[in-house]
């Protein structure tokens, strides 16, 4: 196919990248440490780590891993948020030859015990305040060596014991657990620092993440990303970003803001490696959802790269400090995980004067597939164009491509798509064609410059007496009724028309009503898209990065028709 949207990528993003730069995630990694041994690699509360530390420590925890007698390849589990941890564990997996299995910490014990079980996971890493999840499922599991961390751990021994203090005592954040056998983090750290890490042959085709899906469409599976995945798609990433990251005023280097959690892999790629990579400052955020410490962290450093999702974006702008904020060195701020509304990002260019720049990828593309040019100056309602060495194909369900303007599947095939899914063969042909493209699920568009715009996807789509209505379409609409704060829109049983749409809405203005709001509906959608009920909400289901679960939301009559 011709690759349409080459002559218009921004200046000086290269429309291939080379995959074999790096023969592993190990080698971009033990680069760095030579190169930046000095620099400040991580801070989080207020604690630095150098990226000498970090080599230090990963060495010593990928050599106590392997004490343990794991084989290469051995899955390791890790469950906990963004503490400074997490790159010590996270280097260490991958230094010792084994891989890494990131989990959800706010996971119920069923979740936890479907990946741990999937997955294979033989040792895991949890935070305390985690641990008593793991203690409910663990004897239903492979796992048979347990890491526990606490939040206090590198932060110093004076502020490590008041934080311990603080989360265990005072907060009541830590529940009661038993894991007898467990290992102290900082114990193993010490023990590894006696020991020789075994430096296994790490290659592009050896498995480093088992990455699951968020299941907001059924069981959660586990996405095989090899080493050249996510080599690629950081490259990828990096290449789209240096032209805007080098304009004036320069930067001595990156800054990067993870207020997004690690174990996500759009903040694994575009936080966590990128800034590895390149040298960068990684500030390490545990709690998203607190908001003003979240702005507090903002106020105290010149950030030059903070990707968030649609949610954050608008939670920061809403909160009255904001304005405490010094933007003026931010050259990236990129929307992921859903989509960014144009409201949110009309405000965010004028509060800031960096424009909020939209991509598109998932976990099984390690994330990222297409993104908009970081020289934008306004929204598009677009996901923008395909990466280098990134193809993107919209296809009818026959796998034909549909012709330019028509509506399809958005398919996709690059370096940084997945070989399939963990253990599911069956599952793997459904998704992969013919040609090695990834059917996305989406639904999505292209127009003659080769940007792609999403129309929703297949499963969310609601269908009203034989129409199809999308659901992203009406909450645009909601969204820009000024007393909205967020809503997201499903289909609902009706005797009359199959379905009906429904509204779930979290007001902004405490006097905006159902009738008033769907006058503001009735005036931009057809008749058939207008929901038929609104309900409002305090708040909205969502994932750990702010993703709204329609899913959830549809479910909820069932569970009421269960109990009734």
């Amino acid at each position: 196919m011709e690759r349409i949207w080459l002559q218009h990528y921004p200046p000086g993003v290269p429309a291939e990248i080379d995959v074999a730069k790096y023969s592993s995630l190990v080698a971009l990694l033990e680069e760095s440490f030579a190169r930046y041994r000095d620099r400040t690699a991580f801070v989080c509360m207020d604690k630095a780590m150098t990226y000498g530390d970090l080599d230090e420590m990963s060495r010593a925890f990928g050599a106590w891993l392997q004490s343990k007698g794991l084989r290469k390849g051995a899955r390791v589990a890790i469950m906990m948020p963004n503490v400074l941890q997490y790159p010590v564990i996270i280097v260490g997996i991958l230094r010792a030859g084994y891989t890494v299995v990131n989990t959800n910490p706010l996971y119920v014990p069923r979740e936890l015990q479907h990946q741990l079980k999937d997955s294979g996971a033989e040792a895991i890493v949890v935070l305390e305040n985690f641990a008593h999840t793991l203690e409910k499922v663990i004897t239903n599991t492979d796992v048979k060596h347990v890491v526990v961390a606490s939040m206090g751990d590198l932060l110093g021994m004076m502020k490590g014991t008041i934080v311990n203090l603080i989360v265990r005592w005072a907060k009541k954040m830590v529940p009661a657990y038993a894991l007898p056998g467990a290992t102290w983090f900082n114990a193993a750290i010490a023990a590894g620092k006696g020991m020789s890490l075994s430096e296994p042959q790490v290659g592009p085709d050896d498995v480093a993440l088992l990455q699951y899906t968020g299941g907001t469409t059924g069981l959660a599976k586990g996405a095989i990303l090899l080493n050249r995945n996510v080599v690629g798609n950081m490259l990828q990433i990096d290449a789209w970003l240096q032209p805007v990251l080098d304009k004036e005023p320069r930067i001595d280097r990156l800054t990067v803001m993870a207020a997004l959690p690690l174990y996500h892999i759009f903040a694994f790629t575009a936080c966590f490696l990128l800034s590895i990579h390149t040298g960068g400052l990684c500030i390490l955020i545990p709690n998203p959802r607190d908001i003003p410490n979240l702005i507090k962290e903002l106020a105290k450093r010149e950030v030059n790269h903070f990707p968030a999702v649609n949610t954050l974006y608008n939670a920061l702008l809403d909160h009255p400090d904001f304005g405490s904020i010094d933007w003026s060195l931010l050259k990236c701020a990129v929307g992921g995980g859903m989509a960014v509304q144009q409201t949110v990002a009309e405000r965010w260019l004028k509060a800031t004067g960096c424009p909020v720049v939209e991509g598109y990828g998932m976990s099984e593309t390690s994330p990222v597939l297409t993104c908009n040019s970081p020289h934008t100056t306004e929204w598009n309602g677009t996901i923008g164009l395909p990466m280098p060495s990134t193809d993107i194909f919209i296809r009818d369900d026959d796998d034909n491509d549909v012709p330019l303007g028509e509506i399809g599947e958005i398919c996709a095939r690059g370096p940084q798509v997945m070989p399939g899914y963990w253990q599911l063969p069956d599952e793997t042909a459904a998704v992969m064609t013919h040609d090695g493209c990834f059917r996305t699920g989406d639904i999505g568009v292209m127009d003659a410059t080769g940007n792609v715009r999403i129309v929703d996807r297949k499963k969310d789509m609601i269908t009203v007496s034989g129409f199809k209505v999308y659901p992203s379409e009406v909450e645009a609409v909601a969204s820009d009724h000024p007393g909205v704060f967020e809503c997201a829109a499903i289909g609902v049983p009706d005797a009359r028309s199959g379905e009906i749409v429904k509204l779930f809405v979290v007001k902004k203005d405490l006097r905006l009503t159902e009738a008033e709001l769907l006058a503001h509906c009735r005036t931009e959608l057809t008749p058939y898209k207008v929901p038929k009920s609104v309900e409002f909400r305090t708040e909205l289901p969502k994932t750990n990065v702010g993703k709204i679960l329609r899913r959830e939301l549809r479910d909820e009559p069932q569970k009421i028709d269960a109990r009734a």
